[in-house]
């Protein structure tokens, strides 16, 4: 049974269910045991994805697509839409990990970030939900694009561990390319593509205060710290964004 609700945003299904339904629902993908994957969408990925077919169809290939970004829920408001508030790849790690948690004897692997990284998220999880079996974890190689090499040493190791849930925490579109391209050949239940979370979870950069993220801003802090990487997402993309969903609206193309 799917709880979810999704609206038309530039031809995407974004969900327009809160925090905590996406969670329940992916609580419950996960007692089916259908594999089942999930991705955020922000102004910036769905302009990057304009040019890049593969990250396009990785996007429209999942089975949640969140609207984590302040840019998702103007969109919806100018459409017309429900979308109230963001659902980001932390608000879905944290909630999956406190429904787990109470379950017991789910197994997570994690793929992504340097071992240094991996080895503190293994002993935070450890700490913080003990009954979640920390499976494994993989450090791929650093670099634009996996071989084939590449790819079958991540997919075997994965397959190893035996894991219910996958977390994957690499940079967009890396990581949405990479699970459409080989979520075949994993058996897992679950996959979250969470980017960096992974760094966020154990303090090796911290998130905006929770005032920022309430009143939509979380993206300054980080420009500010940030602006070399990210100046052009949110001087570029989202004015594209926006533009684009004003077109829509000018043609009346909504669910």
């Amino acid at each position: 049974m799917s709880l979810l609700k999704s609206e038309n945003i530039l031809g995407y299904p974004i969900s327009s269910n809160s925090v905590q339904s996406c969670i329940e629902q992916i609580a419950t993908w996960l007692e089916s045991g259908d594999q089942k994957n999930f991705v955020c969408a922000n102004p910036h990925s769905l302009m990057v994805a304009e040019k890049d077919h593969i990250f396009c169809k990785a996007i429209h290939s999942a089975d949640m697509l969140t609207p984590d970004g302040v840019g998702i829920i103007i969109a919806s408001k100018l459409l017309g839409g429900r979308i109230k508030e963001r659902v980001t790849g932390s608000d879905v790690f944290e909630g999956v990990n406190n429904i787990l948690n109470n379950r017991k004897n789910y197994r997570y692997f994690f793929l992504g970030s340097s071992p240094e990284t991996l080895d503190m998220i293994r002993d935070r999880l450890t700490e913080d939900c003990p009954n979640i079996v920390f499976a494994g974890a993989y450090s791929p190689p650093y670099k634009d694009v996996f071989n084939e090499e590449d790819n079958r040493l991540m997919v075997e190791a994965i397959n190893a561990a035996r894991p219910d849930v996958l977390w994957v925490g690499m940079t967009a579109p890396k990581q949405e390319k990479w699970v459409y391209q080989n979520s075949k050949k994993l058996d897992v239940k679950f996959i979250g593509a969470i980017g960096a979370v992974f760094d966020f979870y154990v303090g090796n950069v911290n998130r905006p205060h929770p005032i920022y993220q309430k009143i939509g801003l979380e993206w300054l802090p980080r420009l500010i710290h940030e602006p070399r990487r990210l100046w052009r997402r949110n001087f570029v993309s989202s004015p594209q964004f926006i533009l684009k969903v004003l077109k829509q609206k000018i043609n009346g193309i909504r669910e």
